[in-house]
């Protein structure tokens, strides 16, 4: 059976852990490899490495470091295929799926290729009699990232493609549930040209976690998974004494207002509830009807919709989407859907039990649909992270926001509407972090940045854009007189005064 182990100093190591983690075929529930999971002397040796190459790369004029990206998008688009097939091999999303989550990481790589304009600092000539003021921005040092399965390469890349690009070294702990590409992305970023020892890979799970967190190496700390884990790992980092964004979950509202083009609502909420089996932070699990009419109207036309997805293995290039990605996880999803009905919302559509013909063993949950769903029930409050979409009817537009400005993750939103004002007035006062209108995923693109309020995020910075140079670098700033004409110069240098 194939062993997924660690990079580090640019190669392939086996480390000194001798307990594995098994990675599944969700297509088929089989086993097909194993990832070693680090100890805290793996880490160390990943550490070493970095510390040995930072300087040198931080000494690397940003010219070329970008070089260094541009070379690196130039691999991700010749090896898109190769890699949207180990990603959906091991995640089980179908090839279309994983290529989209290539792409958006390969954006913010392409906004790490505009590093040396994003680096230049600030100048003031003549702050003073002689005396100018300027910045400049520098990397930390060593920084890490602890990135969830649901996007093993979108999200590696989000973190790590800035950070580097900054001058900094970086030391990226994937999902244990699907290894194997994070591991190609470093491969690859070799290839670009950059040196060994700048990006290194240490597969884990809680054991490497936590040594990441306390080691006083470490300058900062990028994390998106849960809120409980986000949330242990923000205290734990910060107590350490480290910057440290982590990103946790979410439950996003679909609002859609009477004057809504249901054809497209409908189109897009299948889409953003469904796709990649759910399995997304930026899903729309929450669809909210204004008023009983729209309701009805809704679902009507959502369950022809639903009726015509096609869940299939993640090599089928008709599926809409295939298996989730572990035994465990489709356990968790259907268990939700039982507490639901236990609850008393309204199944409509229910997606436990599904089988694919010849693929048994997968792990496969169909689409769900559940109505009436009311907000004390615990099935609205807490993240599914499945294919389940809920409707969750008001009756008046200051309902529908409160709905989700009450809700204890803050994420995204959209609202589907023909009013300007409507949409004007709901984007200013929903307290969401990114909202959508008519747009189902407000997934910020790569200039801007990723970040939800609430429980849905712990830090005060966000992912990519300019919030990540921010998160990955710090400032100084310089105050300079030079004496003219080797003239004296008073030893007393005080701060500027009103004199």
């Amino acid at each position: 059976m194939r062993d997924i182990v660690h990079y580090i100093s640019g190669k392939s190591v086996k480390g000194a852990g001798t307990r594995f983690g098994d990675v599944f075929d969700p297509n088929t529930g089989k086993v097909q490899a194993r990832v070693q999971l680090a100890t805290a002397s793996d880490l160390e040796a990943a550490i070493e490495s970095a510390k040995a190459a930072q300087p040198g790369w931080a000494a690397t004029n940003p010219q070329r470091r970008a070089r260094v990206m541009f070379e690196f998008k130039r691999l991700l688009e010749a090896n898109m295929d190769e890699l949207a097939h180990l990603l959906s091999s091991e995640h089980g999303k179908v090839i279309a799926d994983s290529k989209g989550d290539i792409q958006r990481g390969l954006e913010v790589i392409e906004f790490a290729c505009g590093i040396p304009h994003l680096l230049k600092g600030e100048y003031t000539t003549g702050a003073g009699p002689g005396i100018d003021v300027y910045s400049m921005r520098s990397p930390l040092g060593i920084v890490a990232g602890i990135t969830p399965f649901n996007f093993p390469a979108m999200i590696p890349m989000w973190m790590f493609g800035v950070a580097i690009a900054c001058g900094n070294a970086f030391i990226l702990k994937p999902s244990e549930r699907d290894p194997s590409v994070p591991v190609r992305l470093a491969e690859l970023m070799k290839e670009a040209g950059l040196p060994d020892g700048v990006l290194n890979v240490v597969q884990g799970d809680k054991e490497a976690v936590d040594a990441i967190l306390d080691h006083p190496d470490i300058k900062a700390v990028s994390f998106v998974g849960s809120s409980d884990i986000a949330h242990y790992v923000y205290q734990r980092g910060v107590a350490a004494g480290k910057r440290v964004q982590a990103m946790g979950g979410a439950k996003n509202h679909g609002i859609v207002l009477p004057d809504a083009d249901l054809d497209q609502t409908v189109a897009d909420l299948v889409g953003a509830a469904y796709g990649s089996a759910g399995e997304r932070c930026m899903a729309l699990p929450v669809v909210v009807p204004v008023g009983d009419k729209t309701a009805e109207a809704l679902k009507e036309k959502l369950l022809p919709a639903i009726a015509g997805l096609r869940v299939g293995v993640s090599t089928d290039t008709d599926a809409h989407y295939g298996p989730v990605v572990t035994a465990a996880h489709k356990a968790k999803i259907e268990s939700y859907i039982d507490l639901g009905v236990k609850e008393g919302a309204e199944l409509i559509v229910d997606g436990r039990g599904f089988k694919l013909q010849g693929h048994e063993g997968g792990f496969f949950v169909g689409p769900t649909l559940f109505d009436h769903v009311k907000p004390e029930m615990k099935t609205y409050q807490e993240e599914i992270f499945g294919p389940v979409l809920q409707i969750a009817r008001t009756q008046s537009f200051e309902e529908a926001i409160a709905l989700p400005t009450k809700h204890q993750y803050g994420n995204g939103v959209a609202i589907f509407t023909r009013n300007g004002e409507a949409a004007r007035e709901f984007a200013a006062r929903v307290e969401v972090g990114m909202v959508g209108i008519n747009v189902p995923i407000p997934v910020p693109v790569a200039y801007h940045t990723f970040g939800g309020w609430k429980r849905s995020a712990f830090g005060d910075m966000n992912q990519h854009g300019p919030e990540g140079v921010r998160f990955y670098t710090k400032v100084k700033t310089v105050t300079q007189r030079w004496p003219s004409g080797g003239a004296a110069v008073d030893s007393s240098f005080i701060i500027p005064t009103m004199k």
